[in-house]
């Protein structure tokens, strides 16, 4: 039995949507985040070391990082690659795409918007009132300069691509890269807003109407990302 332990408003949720999409049975262990702090819980160290979520137990092996789970999950149980290029040729057009954007998304897409979210609570965390303006002024520079134009570049580029690919990120088809992707993408629409990009706002409308999305949402608890 597949065991994934799960934190909550977190990336595990993509594990438990394309475990939901192979119709694989698994074992659920729930983390609530500190409400305070919205950190995970500390109990999730005795699971793996980083004590951070994704992470996912199966046949005696322990695996973490969410791409690098649903890259695992895909290899072994997704045999007709329903959700997944074939393996061969390993340089075809769909195979090279499915791998740039199954890494992309943590690489790339979303350390902007962690940044931006960072810069958020530095500008409303509590702070000697002399510093309170130094500190925003230096927040407000940051987000201006650097985080605002690189959020609006790759939100650019995520649009471009599912114009140009008929709407998935992987092909012409839903895949795996498409739940990898939806985690920039919805922490985008919290953090940035889709207004100008209706291509993303159309992927998050298709992702959910999924049933095996929603029956994800069913096991995993409601996902709701911070503002920033």
């Amino acid at each position: 039995m597949i065991t994934v332990h799960h934190l909550e408003n977190s990336r595990s949720q993509r594990v438990l949507w394309l475990l939901e999409e192979l119709g694989l049975p698994y074992q659920l262990v729930r983390y609530a985040r500190d409400p305070k702090t919205l950190l995970a819980p500390p109990e999730l160290r005795a699971v793996h070391p980083l004590g951070k979520s994704p992470v996912m137990v199966d046949d005696g092996h322990t695996l973490a990082e969410s791409g690098a789970i649903l890259e695992y999950l895909v290899e072994r149980y997704d045999t007709t690659h329903a959700f997944s290029p074939t393996p061969t040729p390993v340089d075809s057009p769909e195979r090279l795409q499915y791998r740039y954007w199954m890494h992309y998304a943590e690489g790339s897409a979303m350390p902007p918007m962690l940044l931006g979210l960072v810069f958020a609570k530095i500008r409303s965390a509590p702070m000697p009132f002399f510093a309170r303006p130094i500190a925003r002024r230096i927040v407000d520079g940051a987000m201006s300069g650097f985080v605002g134009p690189q959020v609006k570049l790759h939100l650019g580029w995520m649009e471009d691509s599912l114009r140009r690919n008929g709407g998935w990120f992987g092909g012409e088809r839903f895949t795996a890269a498409d739940i990898q992707m939806s985690f920039p993408i919805e922490a985008a629409a919290v953090r940035a807003g889709l207004d100008a990009y209706p291509q993303l706002a159309g992927f998050l409308r298709r992702i959910h109407a999924r049933p095996a999305y929603q029956r994800a949402l069913q096991k995993g608890g409601p996902f709701e990302l911070a503002a920033g």
